[in-house]
């Protein structure tokens, strides 16, 4: 039997027990004695969100799909166990084995948003494994990280012996075959480190040296061996349909954030927004084939017992095959009694026809993401979303008996005037009385009700917004007043109910998106001040924050509100995505010029992306444009 690391006493005096115990449905256990390499994969916020995660499924599956390795889950633990862990000296542990952490050979952390990174320091921390990856000896894990926030490491380089750049189902086995052989063979860790970095996509920062200009921007990054690559090219996985995909999800005991299948039908976007790095960064599109999926779903439903199925996509609605694909899993899914959740569709006369038979339309509500208020500023970040667009889909909801619409946009994009803010109370107000001029008071179901959540614009790496400055904190909040006040004045402002995000959370969030090493000692800093799950509001300390920049002489002006020149090297640059900076540049200059581009479906745009020769990049003229970063 197993042995679990918390006593009986521990647990019944934490929330949530279950979070610590394991030994949930279709987890995996192996005898550790009959395996090379023990893999912790751990998603740095809590159960709840990390169980939520797909990325950590496919990993976790695939790795134990592996004859001589065993993955297993760790999760933060939350504040009420993290204190008794500090208190009473408990280690840090994973899920299946309950064994220590530090015991690893590998501790994988996927990285997904900036406001986790003090997270990653309390792993380590409750691990026992030194902070600072120069600390590290020959007993201690490899610390590898992956996910989006890898796109730009610099600020987390102090704390990782590794960075895994892209889709993790490409270079993981070769780098566990490297990592056996390292191991059989008694070998060091520094030279196992260093043959890592010649491996695809992996990236080692303490094989680069860094070098600043007098102003503090970035004068130099190179490799201090000739063998350690100048450009980490990310890994992306060519084929969908032939790639890993787990059969039997991981099914919790307590109910999480996404308690459902989860079937990934596509990766990258056709669309171009300006503001979206993921949209960038996954590019090019790759469907899973129509079969695989269905195979996928009927598998994935028997396996989990859940009661739910969602697609997964940047844009559900650009798959090729939606509609056989939708209209496969209501009518299997109605024969299991399983609900479908339809995330990333547009409002078009399909998607409300498919939702009407998948939702209670009295009950649910409508998505719509103008991202910005007017149609200039829609065309700066090039969303493909035009006034029109938003008012037929509105009406076309609203005749087919839906009231409640949510509304998504961004304060803070660039060139935003006044009158670009005021146009988001004034779009809601336009689509609340088209409510009104479309459905009969007859078959109204009540008064319409929107909700309309605007969240300040964060400008990320390897977007065309990468260049652009950011506000202080006071004048998002100004921006946000004004949009509130103006609700106000609407004539169904009743109707009508306005959020915005926390402008402090932005500000800092943006100093992580865009920083260079010098900031991971502030975040070292803010760490030990106390700061812990700043991506939670009710413990997010801003004042923390600013002493921790303070006391490391780090200013956090320099990454939010100075100016880029198209000449800057960045401390993302050495990364090779396959999106080029020339064609960001261009895209930058569009957007100043508020010129919409085509969605590469349409068009070859020559973003670069087909460099990676999956064969299936959307344009026509990929050889041609692609390779010379869109230039002729």
């Amino acid at each position: 039997m197993r042995k679990l690391a918390l006593s009986d006493e521990i647990l019944l005096t934490v929330e949530k027990p279950a979070r610590y115990i394991g030994n949930e449905i279709n987890a995996v256990y192996k005898d550790p004695e009959q395996v090379d390499v023990r893999f912790a994969m751990c998603f740095p916020d809590v159960y709840e969100i990390g169980m939520s995660h797909l990325g950590i499924q496919i990993l976790y599956h695939m790795l134990n799909a592996m004859e001589h390795v065993w993955c297993e889950r760790v999760y933060s633990p939350w504040v009420d166990l993290d204190r008794v862990m500090r208190e009473q000296k408990i280690p840090l542990f994973a899920l299946e084995s309950q064994s220590p952490v530090r015991e690893f050979d590998f501790l994988g952390i996927t990285i997904q948003y900036e406001m986790c990174y003090t997270n990653i320091l309390q792993i380590l921390d409750l691990s026992g494994i030194p902070m600072m990856a120069s600390e590290r000896g020959e007993d201690d894990p490899i610390v590898i990280g992956g996910g989006p926030c890898t796109y730009n490491p610099e600020p987390l380089a102090d704390f990782f012996d590794m960075f895994y750049i892209g889709e993790g189902e490409e270079t993981y086995p070769e780098l566990i075959r490297l990592y056996r052989e390292h191991k059989a063979a008694g070998g060091h860790r520094e030279a196992f480190l260093q043959k890592a970095a010649t491996l695809p996509g992996i990236y080692v920062p303490s094989l680069y040296e860094v070098a600043y200009h007098a102003d503090g921007t970035l004068a130099s990054f190179t490799p201090k061996y000739p063998d350690v690559p100048e450009k980490v090219r990310k890994v992306i996985v060519k084929d969908m349909t032939e790639s890993f995909y787990p059969e039997k999800p991981l099914v919790p005991f307590i109910k999480v954030t996404q308690d459902r299948v989860v079937l990934e039908i596509q990766r990258g976007c056709i669309r171009g927004c300006r503001f979206c790095q993921a949209g960038m960064v996954y590019r090019p599109v790759r469907e899973r084939s129509l079969d695989r999926l269905q195979d996928l779903a009927a598998k994935m439903l028997e396996n989990s017992g859940h009661e739910e199925i969602s697609l997964s996509s940047l844009s559900s609605s650009d798959y090729s095959g939606i509609e056989p694909l939708v209209n496969g899993l209501i009518e299997d899914c109605r024969n299991r009694k399983v609900n479908i959740s339809l995330p990333s569709l547009r409002i078009d006369a399909f998607s409300l026809d498919v939702m009407s038979k998948v939702q209670d339309v009295k009950k649910s509500s409508l998505t719509f993401a103008p991202e910005a208020g007017t149609q200039r500023l829609r065309n700066v970040i090039n969303k493909g979303l035009t006034e029109e667009n938003i008012l037929n889909g509105a009406a076309e909801a609203f005749r087919g008996g839906w009231s409640k619409v949510k509304l998504y946009f961004m304060l803070g994009l660039p060139t935003e005037t006044e009158e670009d803010m005021k146009g988001i109370p004034l779009l809601s107000e336009t689509i609340a009385r088209r409510y009104y001029e479309e459905v009969p008071k007859e078959k109204r179901h009540g008064k319409v009700n929107i909700t309309a959540s605007a969240s300040f614009f964060v400008p990320k790496p390897f977007t065309p917004f990468q260049w652009a400055t950011m506000f202080p904190k006071e004048e998002y909040l100004r921006r946000a007043y004004l949009v509130k006040d103006t609700f106000a004045e609407q004539l169904n402002h009743k109707a009508m109910h306005f959020q915005y995000h926390e402008a402090d959370v932005t500000v800092l969030e943006g100093v992580l998106a865009r920083g260079d090493r010098k900031v991971a000692a502030s975040i070292l800093q803010a760490y030990r001040r106390g700061c812990l799950y700043d991506a939670w509001s009710d413990f997010f300390d801003n004042d923390k924050w600013m002493q921790a920049f303070a006391d490391t002489g780090v200013d956090p002006d320099f990454y939010t509100l100075r100016e880029r020149t198209a000449e800057e090297l960045f401390p993302w640059d050495f990364i090779d995505v396959g999106v080029t900076k020339k064609f960001l540049r261009r895209e930058w200059e569009r957007a100043m010029a508020a010129e919409v581009t085509k969605n590469c479906r349409d068009v070859c745009n020559g973003c670069g992306a087909a460099s990676f020769g999956t064969g299936i990049c959307p344009g026509g003229d990929r050889d041609r444009l692609c390779a010379k970063g869109g230039e002729e």
